[in-house]
């Protein structure tokens, strides 16, 4: 196993501590920091991701990983600002208007940072106008919704049809939520649909890079 394919495993079981240690023995070594990041992190966040859809790992899996990715970044997020490298893509999420709820919502976060992409989370309760807002200062070209209410879902579509409104160009919408299907998006207007949280990463990958 090489040192990468260890650090991989350190984050997919969540050790911290283990996780930290090898990323700066790979520093120490002369690892780039984006190497580390694209061939260390990235595929142990994509392994529990992966395990995640396949109902062999659960919520408190998810979140000891991402907080040993979390641990990791800390070391390499300052060299990688100073050698000017950022993400790949910059995106917006939030739960829309009437909605508090966020754990689904933080987890896609977390699988979309745990893919190297800069995610900008507006929080609970978005009005669709700062969505819009938000597209348009950032300059996205990806936007992620979610509702986990039955009653908050006609709140999707509302804020589907102000992104569309605004002419802020081809941004992608992607919805999810408990009670989000795949019919229910297309039919609002959205771009896709995220079943859970690593499809909603493979989901945003493919529109972005394809």
């Amino acid at each position: 196993m090489s040192d990468m394919q260890i650090l991989s495993a350190a984050v997919e079981k969540g050790k911290r501590h283990d996780a930290r240690q090898f990323t700066q023995a790979l520093l120490d070594g002369g690892a780039s920091p984006l190497d580390i990041v694209e061939q260390g992190l990235v595929p142990g966040m994509s392994a529990i991701g992966n395990k995640f859809k396949r109902n062999e790992a659960y919520v408190p899996d998810m979140l000891v990983a991402a907080a040993a990715m979390k641990e990791c970044m800390k070391l390499l997020e300052p060299l990688l600002a100073k050698a000017g490298i950022r993400p790949k893509h910059d995106v917006i999420i939030g739960t829309v208007q009437g909605d508090l709820h966020d754990i689904g919502k933080n987890l896609v976060a977390m699988m979309w940072r745990g893919a190297n992409i800069n995610v900008i989370d507006l929080g609970t309760n978005v009005r669709p106008a700062k969505f819009v807002d938000a597209i348009r200062q950032h300059g996205v070209h990806a936007v992620g919704l979610s509702a986990l209410l039955t009653t908050t879902m006609p709140a999707l579509k509302v804020a589907v049809e102000a992104i569309r409104a605004a002419g802020l160009g081809d941004v992608k919408i992607i919805v999810g939520g408990a009670p989000v299907t795949e019919e229910f998006a297309k039919n609002i207007g959205a771009d896709a649909y995220g079943r859970d949280a690593a499809t909603a990463t493979d989901v945003l990958l493919r529109m972005l890079e394809g």
